[in-house]
């Protein structure tokens, strides 16, 4: 009979043992975070490195990196480069950078001073671009998640977080009911985040405002609460890991009152040593380029001592993760973004953009809520983003949603048993009441 195999435990490489002795050394609270697969993170001094050295010292011959030159630049098709006619060779063929292009991760980090004052005066790191922000989920999982590990987010969830923390990394979903009355579940979230952390060293907590479904945006007062509640959490002990997932960063509607105009990731950078905040954003919504998957990932350590050590540290471990998957972003998207983030116009642009779906999300605001809809629907509170979500009254959402399908021609979003979700980031301001007439209707015919 033969005996069960144990897979022998990976040795750690010397590279990572150092980048673990840096880590210990200035914040013992984050290397306690990592993950297994987090431990043995490196960035290997390798065929990268040596080719970054020739770049810089090989004045007469040049023959480190994998791609093929012709006439002192990258070769590349005509067929091909006559469609991009705005840009250098350079800045499309050869590869970037594991962790981006400089320029790039440096007009982000200003983008990203710019528009969160609390920021300023902060130590926080530089923005690391991966291939969109469900990239930089997955690597953040790698860095910091273990099989069993517990992720506190609210029950309103994009339900790729499932996916990737549940079902790839075998980490533990834990939720709280989002909202309270007309507003995020403040106490709620306090609550489920203490109950959780009961006999943690360590707890992953997902934040994503605004939130996907349901287009809200916590208000002043909530994201104060909020930052409270975590710093009570921190101080009993717990490590957290804070994500804040960010993508519909800057779409704030003000609808129903005030919003937060600005991310978690500000107040809670160099909040506490038990706190490590991590921003997930990225220009796929934010500069409306969705196909050219392209965000980035930031790291704010808890305390301003050491932590450029620690973003170090750090920024190593993920250029690691990121050469091991997929090897570095396509330098396509990065210089398109770049560029256009150093276009003076840009702002201008953005908002412009901005003003459109504001004017749609009004829209939806005033239609949704009128009271000849009463008897089909309750409309969940929203402010921002792309999306509305209704809560449906006698009729579950996946029945009403092939009934929609099938015999009125609409498509929408089922998220829950009684829960609809609505893209207004995809109608047309006259298609608005169009649309909700038709989903009443609908749900009428079926009760």
């Amino acid at each position: 009979m033969s005996q069960a195999h144990t897979p022998a435990k990976q040795s750690i490489n010397p590279l990572a043992s150092e980048l673990n002795e840096k880590l210990a050394k200035n914040a013992p609270e984050v290397f306690a975070m990592l993950s297994d697969y987090g431990r043995r993170a490196y960035f290997p001094k390798g065929i990268l490195t040596q080719s970054a050295e020739a770049k810089a010292k090989a004045h007469r011959f040049n023959a480190t990196i994998g791609i093929a030159t012709e006439g002192g630049g990258p070769m590349y098709l005509d067929s091909i480069q006559q469609r991009v006619p705005g840009l250098e060779p350079k800045d499309i063929y050869p590869y970037a950078p594991p962790a981006g292009r400089p320029g790039l991760r440096d007009a982000w980090r200003k983008k990203l001073l710019a528009e969160n004052p609390s920021l300023a005066g902060k130590t926080f790191g530089e923005p690391v671009t991966t291939s969109a922000i469900t990239h930089g989920i997955s690597v953040t999982a790698e860095l910091f998640v273990d099989p069993g590990d517990v992720l506190l987010l609210p029950d309103k969830l994009w339900g790729n977080y499932r996916l990737c923390f549940e079902n790839h990394f075998g980490a533990k979903i834990e939720t709280f009911p989002f909202f309270e009355g007309e507003g995020f579940n403040v106490a709620g979230f306090g609550e489920a985040l203490e109950r959780n952390a009961q006999g943690r060293d360590k707890l992953i907590v997902l934040l994503n405002f605004p939130n996907n479904p349901t287009g809200y945006m916590p208000t002043p007062a909530e994201g104060e609460e909020i930052v409270k509640a975590l710093r009570a959490q921190a101080e009993r002990g717990t490590k957290l890991v804070v994500l804040t997932d960010d993508a519909y960063f800057g779409l704030f509607f003000h609808l129903g009152g005030d919003s937060m105009t600005e991310s978690l990731f500000g107040p809670l950078t160099n909040l506490h040593p038990n706190i490590l905040a991590v921003k997930l954003d990225g220009a796929t919504k934010e500069l409306f380029v969705w196909g050219l998957r392209c965000g980035f990932l930031t790291f704010g350590p808890g305390q301003s001592q050491g932590a450029e050590a620690v973003c170090d540290v750090l920024d190593a471990k993920v250029r690691g993760l990121i050469r091991a998957g997929v090897s570095n972003v396509p330098h396509l998207s990065q210089s398109l973004i770049q560029f256009a983030l150093e276009a003076p116009e840009v702002d201008a642009e953005r908002q412009a953009k901005a003003d459109i779906l504001c004017a749609r999300a009004s829209r939806v605001y005033e239609i949704s809520h009128q009271p000849r809809f009463k008897e089909s629907w309750d409309v969940y509170p929203f402010n921002s983003g792309y999306f509305m979500l209704i809560e449906l009254k006698g009729v579950e959402a996946e029945r009403l949603r092939v009934h929609l399908l099938d015999q009125h021609g609409v498509g929408l979003i089922a998220t829950g048993k009684h829960d609809l979700r609505v893209a207004f980031s995809c109608l047309e301001v006259d298609d608005v009441e169009p649309l909700f007439e038709i989903v009443h209707q609908a749900i009428q015919e079926l009760i």
